[in-house]
């Protein structure tokens, strides 16, 4: 499968607050299974380059769309349909982000790989990875995990680092944020650690749902007791999305939340540095 003239025009770096929808809707279904099968297309909302919030370094950003998880305070709804992406060659992408590589490696940056969520796209994920690694280019996997068994080990060993998007340690709170079981989120941070792959452990702050001290001590105690989380990301909950789900027509039942205040941030993070974690 390969691109044509209803996406070779749309451009791949972007902003990841862009609304864009329909963009891979011209491909049928047979032909969208023989790329998720394949790995030879991937369905990519946008690239963005220079981020410095994920992963190491400098990073370039591929974004791509397909997720299972209806997080409610989900800043890029737009990317929870596969089809909403542009359909992109392998080729197409391995040079985009070779590009880079110079900068990429004196800035001791890399590729992240995000979404949506990347492994719905595995095989896309893992091509890519090791491609680009021929050039010694850092790689990094954004993941809510839930899907962590489509990967082999071999598979993890191409992704340098992971960084594990936990939403909550309680299974009734995870499936009322998410809509999904967090056995399988689990079961992968278990594998992570009995492999020795490095982990990050990111997790939203959003004021009244995710930010009551027994479940943020659990969760330090869940992270702190796997010895292989480098560090826990504390994302504090914001509102740049809520035009997404206002474009799209859908329920924001966050809209009334505000972010949390620099006191709130800081208890949190003092429950994390309590159980031995490096908190940025």
């Amino acid at each position: 499968m390969t691109e044509d003239s209803a996406t070779t025009d749309v451009p791949l770096v972007a902003s990841p607050y862009d609304l864009r929808v329909s963009l891979g809707a011209h491909v049928n279904e047979s032909r969208t299974r023989e790329a998720l099968q394949s790995g030879d297309v991937g369905f990519v909302h946008s690239f963005t380059t220079g981020s410095g919030v994920d992963g190491p370094g400098m990073r370039v950003v591929v974004w791509l769309t397909g997720c299972q998880f209806r997080c409610v305070f989900c800043h890029n709804p737009d990317t929870w349909k596969l089809n909403n992406g542009i359909p992109v060659p392998l080729a197409r992408a391995v040079e985009e982000v070779r590009k880079y590589r110079h900068g990429l490696r004196t800035m001791k940056g890399g590729l992240t790989v995000s979404g949506g969520e990347p492994m719905l796209q595995d095989r896309f994920l893992i091509r890519l990875f090791t491609a680009v690694k021929e050039t010694n280019i850092h790689t990094t996997v954004d993941t809510n995990g839930h899907f962590g068994d489509r990967l082999s080990d071999a598979d993890l060993q191409v992704c340098d680092l992971v960084m594990l998007g936990l939403k909550a340690l309680d299974p009734d709170l995870h499936r009322r944020i998410t809509g999904q079981d967090n056995a399988p989120v689990l079961a992968f941070a278990r594998r992570l650690a009995a492999l020795h792959r490095p982990m990050w452990l990111r997790y939203v702050l959003v004021p009244g749902l995710t930010d009551r001290p027994d479940d943020l001590a659990r969760i330090a105690e869940f992270a702190a007791g796997l010895g292989n989380v480098e560090q826990v990301e504390l994302l504090p909950f914001h509102q740049l999305g809520r035009f997404k789900w206002e474009q799209l027509g859908m329920p924001y039942e966050l809209r009334d939340t505000a972010p949390p205040s620099p006191e709130q941030i800081e208890q949190a993070i003092s429950v994390f540095r309590s159980a031995g974690l490096e908190v940025q």
